[in-house]
């Protein structure tokens, strides 16, 4: 995995190679029952997991209260190559190609600011992308 801070493009970069087909990954981060199974950095299964999955729909992803709810909303849903998201203050992107047997994945949070992605940083928002990220993998596999 490649982690990337770009403090000229307020973004956090995390590319991955996904084991499976870019359709099964895209359903690993749009299906309620998957996402529960991987989303939490810890480990541990969502509490909540509510997905609207439409241009404007929100979605809400909660845990056993080690950290305040995920909640955004959708700009994109182009299945299965790439979702675009509003969630705290930022815009996500994930980008699914087809990469041999399996996927290339490249997620993307732009900040609103300079001050927006040091938060962010200290927060410890990229180590914890990067073990979320690792659950996907493994569940995945």
């Amino acid at each position: 995995m490649t982690t990337a801070i770009d403090r000229d493009q307020l973004t956090l970069s995390f590319n991955r190679y996904l084991p499976a087909p870019c359709e099964d990954a895209f359903e690993a981060w749009t299906d309620p029952e998957q996402l529960a199974e991987w989303w939490d950095p810890t480990g541990a299964r969502l509490t909540r997991c509510e997905v609207d999955l439409r241009v404007g729909g929100a979605f809400v992803f909660e845990n056993e209260g080690h950290s305040h709810p995920f909640t955004g909303t959708y700009r994109v849903v182009e299945r299965p190559a790439k979702l675009v998201f509003d969630a705290m203050g930022a815009v996500g992107t994930v980008l699914l190609q087809a990469e041999g047997d399996g996927t290339r994945m490249l997620v993307t949070i732009r900040c609103a600011s300079a001050e927006h992605l040091e938060q962010f940083v200290a927060l410890g928002v990229g180590e914890n992308t990067e073990r979320t990220l690792d659950n996907l993998v493994a569940h995945l596999r």
